[in-house]
């Protein structure tokens, strides 16, 4: 009876030092070393079809020498298309894929939602929503007021949260993209950066007069930052 009641007590402090000290979450951080500075972007696990897609299409160096040809301020910057690395100044860019891959299925997530800073899929006009299999873009945005989302929730259905109404109109951001492109990461260091490349000055098709390329991506090891934890965003 004793052996028995000694091995219950043992389970139940395993148990209770579990659920008080709980495994901590991995995520993975990825770097773009940008013509403008340097883009840190946390990669949401709550996405998993478009973070591995990421991670793979970083770790072979796909996106080194890519452009952000289409910047609009207030709104995003985009880039991931593999046509504007050796494209002319006045080529049409936008249409291009990553050869031998699918595009990715929707991973809508309602906790998820286009503040600044976040990083999301582009796609095109396909009724499934499924997103670029490379194509991406951060979104800058603007703020918004309580009448503006009052609006966009009629329209579109969706219901904002308090906290989310808050982050919309303080942090700012693109609300009428929600539920409509696949949010997957948030920058986590780079805000001036993302800011920069936002005000360059644009030409047709609102690509950069300048190029903005991205020189090299990379996955971080490690990255230490106390305001970055590895949780879903839910503002």
């Amino acid at each position: 009876m004793k052996k028995i009641s000694s091995l219950i007590l043992a389970l139940l402090l395993f148990v209770s030092t579990v659920i008080a000290n709980p495994k901590k979450e991995k995520c993975t951080y990825i770097k773009f070393e940008t013509t403008k500075g340097e883009l840190i972007l946390k990669l949401y696990n709550e996405t998993p079809k478009h973070r591995d897609n990421m991670i793979d299409l970083v770790k072979t160096g796909f996106y080194d020498s890519i452009l952000f040809h289409r910047v609009i301020k207030n709104f995003m910057i985009q880039g991931g298309d593999p046509d504007s690395k050796q494209a002319t100044t006045q080529q049409s860019l936008g249409n291009g894929e990553a050869k031998n891959r699918a595009l990715i299925p929707a991973e809508f997530n309602p906790n998820l939602i286009h503040r600044k800073g976040v990083l999301a899929a582009a796609r095109d006009n396909n009724p499934e929503k499924s997103s670029s299999n490379c194509q991406f873009y951060i979104v800058q945005g603007k703020t918004f007021k309580d009448t503006d989302l009052d609006m966009m929730e009629q329209r579109s259905g969706w219901k904002y949260t308090a906290e989310q109404r808050n982050s919309y109109k303080t942090v700012g951001g693109t609300p009428h993209l929600d539920n409509n492109y696949t949010v997957y990461g948030e920058l986590v260091n780079g805000f001036e950066t993302l800011d920069a490349i936002a005000s360059v000055k644009t030409a047709a098709a609102d690509r950069p007069e300048q190029d903005v390329r991205i020189i090299k991506g990379t996955i971080l090891k490690k990255y230490k930052n106390k305001k970055s934890k590895c949780f879903l965003f839910s503002l």
